[in-house]
């Protein structure tokens, strides 16, 4: 599964038609009983069971399109490449492997190449938001303290 390479922003037209499916969705997941509902596709007339956890989880795609919002999925077990994880990041590749050196991120080696899981470049990324957070909330505290920032 490929998916976390190929991020595009939707159309208006599939915005359009993922905000109608979106309604029409959380409607009907709202009637369902069972686990795993068996849906049908109309053009082939094909029936299909699946996990109502996998409908509830095509909700939130189609409210992501049905904004514009840029979406990817990514298995959680995936592992990217150090150019793909310094992206991610919005870094350079010689900055991020710094990163794994000094032991921020870890990561594996493969022959002479470092593969990084997906899931711990985002919980790095996470960090640092929080980190970038907290430090502007000091900031506008010790502005506030010497008189510079009306609240």
């Amino acid at each position: 599964m490929e998916t976390f390479l190929n991020i595009n922003r939707p159309s208006k037209d599939e915005q359009e038609l993922a905000v109608e499916s979106y309604d029409a969705l959380v409607a009907v997941i709202g009637q369902l009983n069972s686990e795993n509902p068996e849906i049908e596709i109309e053009e082939t007339r094909e029936r299909i069971r699946i996990p109502i956890s996998a409908l509830k989880f095509l909700g939130e795609i189609l409210k992501a399109m049905g904004q514009g919002l840029p979406f990817s999925l990514v298995p959680v077990a995936t592992e990217v490449t150090t150019q793909k994880a310094a992206e991610i990041l919005g870094c350079s590749r010689p900055h991020l492997v710094k990163l794994l050196e000094k032991g921020d991120i870890a990561y594996t080696k493969v022959g002479k190449h470092r593969r990084v899981r997906f899931e711990d470049v985002m919980e790095y990324k996470n960090k640092m938001k929080k980190s970038q957070k907290q430090h502007i909330i000091d900031i506008m505290k010790s502005d506030e303290a010497l008189g510079l920032y009306d609240s």
